[in-house]
């Protein structure tokens, strides 16, 4: 088959730069000195910190566990309530 056009001029070479993998993301900016002060504070007298571990939220949040977990309401049927 013989070719409709033909080729003429230079090649042109791009260059595609390859990444290896993802790139981490950056790390956040540190908390500003008024934060971190402000959290110490609220640390030294034992209260809940933003982004910290909290193990009684944890416990009250839980599903509840077990029979009679839930309580039924005693309300007779066509009672009206």
């Amino acid at each position: 088959m013989t070719p409709t056009f033909t080729v003429t001029g230079q090649r042109r070479r791009l260059f595609v730069p390859v990444v290896a993998g993802p790139v981490p993301p950056a790390p956040p900016p540190p908390d500003p000195p008024i934060y971190r002060e402000l959290m110490r504070i609220w640390a030294d007298r034992g209260r809940t910190l933003p982004g910290r571990h909290d193990p009684e939220w944890v416990r009250l949040a839980a599903p509840p566990r077990g029979p009679g977990a839930v309580s039924v309401p005693r309300v007779p049927p066509g009672d009206g309530r």
